[in-house]
């Protein structure tokens, strides 16, 4: 809790609250203004990691976001709406599974939801597997860390964004 002074009252508020909270047409309650500003400030060729909720988050972020209480997927569906990804370069990464994991777990499932939403929106975009400490490495240098309480294993999830252009 966050304790506020409104007209000279004490008050007691959620800081998670407004996240929920929607001012504007077309944007998703789960899109924070942290985020939306975070997305807007984004360069062609800026990452932004959406990362599990067993992701090293803090450590790793130069701009940490939080999304408590979301989903990996359901915040890319949300961002994808908005994002433009990068045609010339990999484009969306995940973490590579060590060895053992790949062998015992095979292709993570949460990978296939990635493709699917991310194919809603660029035709052309791949998940491209990133060795798991060149991953950590890339996320230290992203643009923002977007920490989310995803409970699948290697639900991490680099996007590289892209350039706007008019529709043609």
């Amino acid at each position: 809790m966050i304790r506020a002074s409104i007209l000279g009252r004490v008050a007691w508020r959620n800081p998670f609250a407004s996240r929920r909270m929607v001012m504007l047409k077309g944007v998703p309650a789960n899109i924070s203004p942290d985020l939306m500003k975070a997305m807007m400030e984004m360069g062609h060729g800026d990452e932004i990691v959406i990362a599990d909720g067993n992701f090293p988050a803090a450590s790793c972020a130069q701009r940490l976001i939080r999304a408590d209480g979301d989903s990996c997927t359901s915040l890319l569906k949300s961002m994808m709406r908005f994002m433009p990804l990068d045609k010339y370069d990999k484009n969306a990464m995940v973490m590579e599974l060590v060895p053992d994991d790949a062998k015992r777990l095979g292709e993570p499932p949460i990978w296939a939801d990635f493709k699917q939403i991310i194919s809603e929106h660029e035709s052309d975009a791949t998940l491209t597997p990133v060795e798991r400490f060149a991953f950590y490495e890339r996320a230290k240098k992203a643009f923002a860390v977007v920490a989310t309480s995803e409970t699948a294993i290697y639900a991490n999830l680099i996007l590289k964004k892209g350039v706007v252009t008019e529709p043609q």
